[in-house]
């Protein structure tokens, strides 16, 4: 019978024999082949997937969805037809600008998330059917049964069932910068969740081997082990914005509905007077333009990038 994923806080609670029972596997001969396929097919690969099926220029394109570039895209439009070229000119480089450094920001934050994925090492040591073999850690299931050495980065979250002298990096996960040194024995904590500094018998995934040897029981892998679980984190969230960028939005739509209201007052009154609608609309559209600040996003925008 297939069980579900085993998660940290759970393993941590419960002595290596244990694991071994609910996850079907053996402590010296690990998996065999056959159901090795089986896992792989239910529980999938050791992998991560990355939301990266946008090309680059559409990523671009879509910095100009921002209202205060919107208004400012109108704004050069509109110097254009009316042969205000230099307005135009100066305004299309600002958006240029703006919109360059926004895409660049943006995939430097794509970039670390690929970097994050890299923790991850490519290969790893695992038991299978009694022989140690090197295999792609993408292949590892869950009752996997791997070795860490001095150097190794951890494939996926293991409870481990043999710890000599072992210490593991895990200032990626807590922040500190001290070791942390493991034992295969069980932990009782009753209730209360453990913080993973707590589970001192679990090596977690993309964390590093500084010293000793181990072996232990794979129990998540992928995006349910917890170094998954922060990588979904980190794809899901988009960045806050500042309140100054908060700022820049709320501005932008005052500054499109005062130029509509002034182009739709000065057309109305003109037409009450009289005069030809095409003049008034120009007078109009001329006060809206010459309302819009295209200096200021450039100026606030770089400012963000250099700080």
């Amino acid at each position: 019978m297939m069980t579900t994923f085993l998660s940290s806080d759970v393993a941590c609670r419960v002595t290596s024999q244990e694991i071994i029972k609910i996850l079907q596997t053996d402590a010296k001969l690990g998996l065999n082949e056959n159901e090795i396929l089986k896992r792989r097919k239910y529980y999938g690969l050791n992998d991560f997937e990355i939301d990266d099926d946008e090309p680059l220029w559409k990523k671009y394109l879509g910095q100009f969805k921002e209202p205060m570039i919107l208004l400012l895209l109108a704004s050069a439009f509109i110097s254009l037809v009316m042969r205000q070229y230099d307005d135009a000119v100066s305004i299309t480089i600002a958006i240029i600008i703006v919109v360059t450094v926004a895409f660049i920001q943006e995939n430097r934050a794509d970039k670390e998330i690929e970097a994050l994925k890299r923790l991850v090492p490519p290969k790893c040591v695992c038991i299978r059917e009694g022989k140690s073999q090197h295999i792609y850690a993408r292949e590892l299931v869950p009752g996997d049964l791997c070795i860490l050495d001095i150097g190794d980065r951890i494939p996926a979250d293991l409870r481990l069932t043999e710890a000599n002298d072992v210490s593991i990096d895990e200032s990626s996960f807590t922040g500190e910068t001290k070791p942390s040194m493991k034992t295969v024995d069980s932990i009782s904590f009753g209730s209360r969740q453990t913080s993973i500094s707590d589970r001192k018998n679990t090596a977690f995934m993309g964390t590093h081997v500084l010293n000793g040897n181990a072996k232990g029981i794979v129990i998540c892998t992928g995006e349910n082990s917890e170094f998954g679980k922060v990588f979904q984190m980190m794809q899901q969230q988009e960045a806050p914005k500042t309140p100054l960028q908060k700022s820049m939005d709320a501005l932008g739509k005052q500054l499109s509905f005062y130029s509509l209201s002034i182009i739709g007052f000065i057309v109305i009154v003109g037409w009450l007077q009289g005069r030809h609608l095409l003049e008034m609309f120009t007078i109009g559209v001329s006060l809206a333009v010459a309302a819009i600040p295209e200096g200021l996003p450039i100026v606030v925008t770089v400012t963000l990038a250099l700080d």
